[in-house]
C-alpha cells in the first residue's frame, strides 16, 4: 500500500497554525483551539427544478470542484412563490461535503486559485460568521474553479460555501481562516 502525500494546509495546521492559536487566543489545552470540521458545497436549483439541462449542470459543477458526488436535498417546507411543497418529490438542491483530506485540498484549491479569479474582488466579507463560528460565502458563479471548462460554464448557477469550524467563536474562526490565508476585506469597507 503506498502513502499518499497530506494536504500542505492541514500538515500547516498541525505542525504549527494549532500552537500559535492556542497562544495568541490564550487557551489553557490544545483541544480547546478552533479546528476546521468539515466544508459544505451547495447549490439551490430553485425555480429551474425541472430543468434537466441545468440540474445536470449544477451536479457536474459539484463533482467535478469536489471529486464527490452530490447528494439531493429536498424541500422542507412549502414555499408558495417558488410552487414548492414540502417533501415534493424533484429536489430544490444539491450538496457535498467535504471531511479530512478532501477538506483541506479543496479550502488550499479555494483560497489560492478560485478566489483570485472572482472579479472585482476586494476581500471575503467578515460578517458571514454564524453564532458558533461557522463561515460562509456565496459565488454568484461556479466559472471562478479551473476544473470548469468553457462548455460547463455555458449554464451558470451560484455555489454556496459554509466552514463548519468545531470550539469556534468568531474571534477564534476569524483567526484560523486567516492563518490558512482566506483574504478577509479591509476594516472599514
Amino acid at each position: 500500500m503506498t502513502k499518499t502525500a497530506e494536504p500542505r494546509l492541514k500538515a500547516f495546521y498541525q505542525n504549527e497554525i494549532r500552537k500559535q492559536l492556542q497562544k495568541d487566543l490564550s487557551l489553557a489545552n490544545i483541544s480547546q483551539v478552533p479546528q476546521l470540521q468539515k466544508i459544505v458545497i451547495s447549490s439551490g436549483v430553485g425555480k429551474k427544478r425541472e430543468d434537466k439541462r441545468f440540474t445536470e449542470t449544477v451536479i457536474l459543477t459539484l463533482e467535478k470542484i469536489t471529486g464527490q458526488a452530490p447528494t439531493s436535498r429536498l424541500a422542507k417546507k412549502s414555499i408558495a412563490s417558488f410552487k414548492i411543497r414540502k417533501g415534493m418529490g424533484a429536489p430544490v438542491g444539491y450538496l457535498v461535503t467535504l471531511r479530512n483530506d478532501k477538506m483541506y485540498e479543496f479550502i488550499d484549491r479555494f483560497i489560492n486559485i478560485a478566489l483570485p479569479h472572482v472579479r472585482d474582488f476586494h476581500g471575503v466579507p467578515r460578517k458571514s460568521f454564524d453564532k458558533n463560528g461557522n463561515y460562509s460565502i456565496g459565488l454568484k458563479e461556479q466559472t471562478v474553479f479551473p476544473e470548469i471548462t468553457f462548455e460547463d460554464a455555458a449554464v451558470l448557477h451560484g455555489l454556496e460555501i459554509t466552514f463548519i469550524i468545531k470550539n469556534g467563536s468568531k474571534e477564534g474562526s476569524i483567526k484560523l481562516l486567516e492563518a490558512f490565508g482566506m483574504p478577509f476585506e479591509k476594516e472599514g469597507k
